[in-house]
């Protein structure tokens, strides 16, 4: 587990982090980050990975990067765009503690630019005086890390999974049947 070390990144205003986090996500568009590359040759900048492998650690960054685009940043931006009495402080407390945790996680799996994105939208958020202007922030790093996230799967070697195909179970019931 990654240690939870609050961020306390200085920001701009809030049109700002937009325009810097929009800049990163430009910037990876074509092509991927250096740090995925390097990620999925095996590169890990803290050495992190199960018994001096880096699998594992691709795992973990799939995964990792999959809950938080897919579920945390989608959950946040969906109850701040389509829930007009939602609670801004709420929201941001729930996000800061998330995007911090997902920003330390991000860095240890290889992904340290990730995570310095992550920080920024947490200083960010903390800024953030509408339920609008966190739902812009929120689409802008969500829109960086489900970029991030592709790079990844599409680097991600899949045809290891080839060498685990389970038997389909109504198979398996059909055959006891037969037995």
């Amino acid at each position: 587990m990654v240690a939870q070390a609050e961020i306390r990144r200085e920001v701009g205003t809030v049109a700002e982090v937009i325009a810097e986090i929009n800049r990163a996500r430009d910037a990876i568009w074509e092509v991927p980050p250096q740090e995925v590359l390097d990620l999925c040759s095996g590169v890990v900048p803290r050495g992190t990975g199960a018994k001096n492998n880096y699998l594992s650690t691709m795992i973990f960054a799939e995964n990792e990067l999959r809950t938080l685009t897919d579920e945390i940043l989608w959950f946040a931006w969906v109850t701040a765009t389509r829930n007009s009495d939602a609670d801004l402080a709420t929201l941001v407390s729930y996000m800061d503690e998330m995007g911090q945790y997902k920003a330390n996680m991000n860095d240890y799996v290889g992904l340290p630019e990730a995570g310095e994105v992550m920080k920024l939208y947490v200083g960010g958020i903390r800024k953030a005086a509408s339920l609008a202007e966190f739902a812009d922030l929120t689409e802008s790093v969500m829109t960086y890390m489900n970029r991030v996230h592709g790079w990844v799967d599409i680097g991600f070697p899949w045809g290891l999974v080839n060498g685990f195909k389970r038997i389909n179970p109504l198979r398996r019931i059909s055959d006891a049947q037969q037995a």
